[in-house]
């Protein structure tokens, strides 16, 4: 982290240890729901794309946000948000390992105003994160929402590793991002059967973004049937993900944006900012 990184979050950041705000009291986010889970719900989505643009579109609105990647065998948001890769070691599992280290040194500050990144290492290894349960999960959590205002979390849907669960345990809402594929209401429903079996709450997780939306006689209803709520539909936009691939944010960046595509991210950004 360079200087100028270093001064941007200490503008909006406290020096957290367990020591240090033990008997003192949180920063309170004006936000009642702050920590917000999205999970892929099937195959042909990309949660780093809505997360993005959505992340932007908040810190525009004046929020502090942070994102987290937890996709710990595969993180990419630092692409999209144009930020340089945590080297080995560094980033979230070093946050993971010990309660005595300064997240101001693991959080990386973005070139847009008011936007932060929490990403795993790409060149971490794959056992390193296989020991870890959910108290290690909560800290993280816990200390990014004092120190944000909103925290969106991108979550891996892979129910036997700690990530999924804690972090559907440890969110205040969720949403699953679905695409018109026959297999994503199950999908959906089983991971909720298997989260509630395990005791965990799932009535935060029944609404349901969709994204790459075509022409297609896919049956919407049948979400809804199973106790789902389609809450934003967002149409397949092939520049948006030509612009993810250089680092861009397609709700910023392109001058010809699709309406419909930006209403819906708007809409969106309104749910969660009149929590």
């Amino acid at each position: 982290m360079d200087q100028n990184d270093r001064l941007s979050l200490d503008q909006v950041l406290h020096k957290i240890s367990p020591k240090e705000y033990m008997g003192s009291e949180f920063q309170e986010s004006k936000l009642i729901y702050s920590v917000i889970g999205f999970i892929p719900a099937c195959d042909m989505v990309d949660n780093a794309l809505v997360i993005s643009n959505l992340g932007y579109l908040l810190a525009q609105k004046g929020l502090n946000t942070c994102v987290l990647d937890l996709k710990v065998f595969n993180p990419n948001l630092y692409h999209y948000l144009d930020a340089k890769p945590n080297k080995k070691g560094g980033g979230l599992i070093r946050v993971l390992k010990s309660d005595k280290v300064d997240f101001r040194e693991e959080i990386q500050a973005t070139k847009y105003e008011k936007l932060y990144l929490l990403s795993p290492s790409p060149h971490d290894l794959i056992e390193e994160y296989l020991d870890f349960e959910f108290d290690h999960l909560e800290h993280v959590i816990n200390t990014l929402k004092s120190m944000f205002d909103i925290v969106l979390v991108d979550i891996p849907n892979n129910p036997p590793l700690e990530f999924c669960l804690g972090a559907m345990k440890f969110s205040h809402i969720g949403f699953f991002i679905s695409t018109e594929r026959i297999e994503a209401t199950s999908n959906m429903v089983r991971l909720l059967d298997f989260a509630s079996s395990v005791g965990i709450s799932t009535a935060k997780f029944t609404s349901v973004i969709l994204m790459n939306i075509q022409d297609i006689n896919y049956d919407h209803k049948a979400i809804n049937e199973f106790g789902l709520k389609i809450v934003a539909a967002l149409p397949y936009v092939k520049a948006a993900y030509a612009y993810s691939l250089e680092g861009k944010l397609y709700v910023r960046d392109n001058p010809l944006i699709n309406r419909y595509f930006l209403k819906q991210m708007r809409r969106l950004t309104d749910i969660l900012c009149n929590q």
